[in-house]
């Protein structure tokens, strides 16, 4: 079962589209990162996703409902957490979690209390006099207590230290692990989401460039390079589409390549340029591959 399923799904402001004929799916039990630089679309994504947007044209469902049908038993599945995310600054950390507790029916209190303590949330706070990392901690544990189906977290790590975003990347992969939640996460930041997602969507200027699993990902990615006489040394006009970021480089060239198929990508190589000589195919990392296609589709590099 899908958890959440989108066709064409867009947002116009104006002239302006914000997001633009998205398709794309997340399957039960995935922690899908949604990536793309600030501004790319995808806090309109995720309003639009929750209701709090309605989509000028094109479909979404979560949990098997129309989005703009969405009330208060599938809001009661969902945990939403956001970067900018207003907190009742006055209240303790207690109150605040007592005034959020008759909001959903399935609030587990020894859960929560579980929570607290692995967070190690003072009680007696008030969250005014909390740091930014423990008041996110705080909108965790608020958004998670009621064991949602789905948790969706909107470019949670920005402005926690890099002890802070440790912690709250473990908590999340053990929990929603230990939970079976879907986990929907965007960023900007692929170093903090690398060991955390197995699916993957791109998004920049509103437009979905890929949105796949990331072991499917990286097995059809590979660097390639080889060697070339230096009289052959330089790029045809025309390459294959699915090369990326070609060049010369050093004694040879080196590229790219979104569809890798053992043996076929290497006698390609070979018709292409006849002396190269010999052929490297190396694994890539998530990052590498969306630096390859941050160059080819001129994404902010923020990625």
């Amino acid at each position: 079962m899908n958890i959440i399923e989108t066709e064409n799904l867009t947002r116009r402001y104006g002239k302006n589209d914000a997001v633009n004929g998205l398709t794309f799916h997340v399957p039960e039990g995935a922690i899908y990162a949604f990536l793309g630089p600030n501004g790319a679309g995808k806090t309109t994504t995720i309003q639009t996703l929750l209701n709090i947007q309605r989509p000028t044209s094109g479909i979404a469902r979560v949990l098997g409902v129309p989005t703009t049908a969405l009330g208060p038993k599938e809001l009661a599945q969902i945990g939403y957490v956001s970067e900018n995310q207003q907190l009742p600054e006055s209240m303790t950390v207690d109150r605040f979690l007592a005034w959020c507790k008759p909001m959903y029916p399935t609030w587990d209190d020894a859960f929560a209390d579980q929570l607290r303590a692995r967070f190690e949330l003072p009680l007696d706070r008030k969250l005014k006099n909390l740091s930014r990392g423990m008041k996110m901690k705080a909108a965790l544990l608020a958004s998670i207590a009621y064991r949602p189906r789905l948790l969706v977290l909107d470019e949670p790590f920005s402005g926690l230290d890099p002890l802070m975003r440790d912690e709250f990347i473990r908590g999340v992969l053990e929990l929603s692990e230990q939970e079976k939640w879907t986990v929907f996460l965007s960023s900007h930041d692929i170093d903090e989401v690398e060991r955390l997602a197995d699916w993957v969507g791109i998004l920049n200027m509103g437009k979905l460039h890929l949105s796949e699993a990331s072991e499917s990902l990286q097995r059809r990615f590979r660097r390639v390079e080889f060697t070339v006489k230096e009289e052959n040394r330089k790029l045809p006009a025309s390459l294959p589409a699915s090369w990326y970021v070609a060049e010369v480089a050093g004694h040879g060239v080196r590229f790219v390549t979104g569809e890798y198929v053992a043996g076929e990508t290497e006698k390609k190589v070979a018709e292409i340029f006849p002396d190269a000589s010999p052929v490297t195919v190396s694994p890539m990392p998530l990052r590498e591959i969306f630096l390859a296609l941050a160059r080819t589709f001129r994404i902010k590099p923020t990625l």
